[in-house]
């Protein structure tokens, strides 16, 4: 007896779309090049006292403002300190601070809002929407300073009178409020962009027929955010993520330049630069700034061709 019952075949491996866009940056040379870049810089900051040589505060006046050697790759500054080991501590400073922005304002505040924003609408789109639009109204790095520079004294007394009060000593020292206060600056206005953009593709998902069998059924709203909307937008958040992670690490520069960001002794890729931005100095030891502007530089460029090579591999108008 001849049985007509069709035969299961197993699904066509590597056909979604995690696997395709897989695939497709793994072709790109130029993501896998600003992959590899980033993974290093950003992983000898993380281990800074295992990749640096020495510490960044090591200083021997016997050997200062020495050019480039095999002993000193990126020379020594006015105070005998090793400039390679004070890039590698600098950019330990711009993992912390673009990582704790990027998670608390871009991530967390910008996805939760562009959520409420989306999904429910009425007056808490008219809300969310009103108080992004206040901040959008000021230039973001206007906005950034103007947040640190009002913070910044009211957080280093509250953390001296909490040293006085508990007997802990070395905290203000450390860059914790330096950290603390730009990370918390640049998170406030980093939130806007990342809110817009979720906003809009929730309400365009939230007319899609899978959303509205879902409500049909009686999916409660939770379920229909947490199973449904947001696997959706994980493509274009992470193309806004790595984008963003390159402003943030050029805005973070930018204050620790102009003063209000991470301070002395704790090293800054954009304090580096104010110490040795003179034209005497680029007549006479040009490295003290070319180095530090060179890192900054290939950082945000790496970030910036990341997220376009996201773009296309995710894209999926790219196939």
């Amino acid at each position: 007896m001849v049985s007509f019952r069709k035969k299961k075949t197993a699904a066509p491996k590597g056909r979604s779309l995690w696997v395709y866009a897989a695939r497709r940056f793994a072709r790109s040379k130029k993501g896998m090049v600003c992959l590899a870049i980033i993974v290093l810089l950003y992983g000898a900051g993380i281990f800074a006292p295992l990749a640096a040589p020495q510490h960044y505060d090591q200083q021997n006046l016997g050997i200062t403002l020495r050019p480039p050697s095999a002993d000193h790759p990126f020379g020594t500054d006015r105070l005998g300190r090793d400039m390679f080991s004070r890039i590698i501590y600098g950019i330990r400073t711009t993992v912390i601070v673009t990582t704790a922005a990027m998670v608390t304002g871009g991530l967390l505040l910008g996805l939760a809002l562009g959520l409420i924003s989306g999904y429910f609408g009425r007056w808490a789109d008219n809300l969310i929407m009103r108080v992004g639009e206040v901040f959008l109204a000021f230039p973001d790095i206007l906005l950034v300073i103007l947040i640190a520079a009002t913070l910044k004294p009211r957080v280093t007394e509250w953390v001296l009178n909490m040293e006085a009060t508990t007997g802990i000593s070395g905290v203000a020292r450390s860059g914790f409020v330096d950290y603390l206060v730009v990370f918390g600056a640049l998170a406030v206005v980093s939130w806007v962009g990342m809110a817009r953009v979720v906003r809009g593709q929730v309400l365009s998902l939230k007319q899609s027929q899978y959303i509205m069998a879902a409500r049909a059924l009686g999916a409660s709203n939770g379920r229909i955010i947490v199973h449904h909307i947001f696997p959706n937008l994980l493509p274009p958040i992470i193309v806004l993520v790595s984008v963003g992670m390159g402003s943030i690490a050029g805005a973070e520069v930018m204050l620790s330049w102009l003063g209000l960001g991470v301070q002395p002794p704790v090293p800054s890729l954009g304090a580096m630069i104010f110490d040795n931005g003179d034209i005497s100095i680029l007549r006479t030891t040009p490295y003290l700034l070319l180095f530090p502007v060179a890192t900054v530089a290939i950082i945000i460029f790496a970030f910036n061709l990341l997220g376009d090579a996201l773009n296309d591999a995710l894209n999926p108008r790219a196939r």
